[in-house]
């Protein structure tokens, strides 16, 4: 128990010292930065706390370079963790979507054209970005059609 309220600590104090540098420089500090300023034995054991802090939803990277950290929150309690749906819930929403298309190429009505428009935002949302893609492109291609 004891060394759970110490992680806890540890990260609370991580991501306060990545808030503060990213406040004070305008970019993120290197992770040789945050070893030396936390007194870390190694850059390997920074990259394992900020992966974790990462996994649980209060850092992000903006892309794969140097100084690319992003504070979600400061708030440990108040980050969410977006967890990938299961497979089980991505075979449904695209089955939902695909069921609703199905439906608009028979006969046009905007209550499912509504209901597409939610269920492919909602791909967005759940991080299923090339179902994102290639369901709004199919989207596109039906509104394009069905205005000729």
């Amino acid at each position: 128990m004891v060394e759970q309220q110490r992680s806890s600590k540890r990260q609370r104090e991580l991501l306060n010292f990545v808030d503060g540098f990213i406040q004070g420089h305008g970019f993120g500090p290197s992770y040789r930065e945050i070893m030396r300023a936390l007194g870390y034995k190694s850059v390997s054991t920074v990259a394992i706390h900020i992966d974790g802090l990462i996994a649980k939803g209060y850092l992000r990277k903006r892309d794969n370079s140097a100084r690319s950290l992003e504070v979600v929150t400061t708030h440990l309690d108040d980050a969410t963790a977006r967890k990938a749906p299961t497979a089980t819930q991505e075979k449904w929403i695209i089955n939902a979507v695909t069921e609703r298309f199905d439906s608009l190429e028979q006969k046009h009505d905007d209550s499912v054209l509504d209901e597409l428009y939610v269920l492919i935002g909602a791909l967005k949302i759940l991080g299923l970005d090339d179902a994102h893609v290639a369901m709004k492109s199919r989207l596109g291609d039906l509104i394009k059609k069905n205005q000729s």
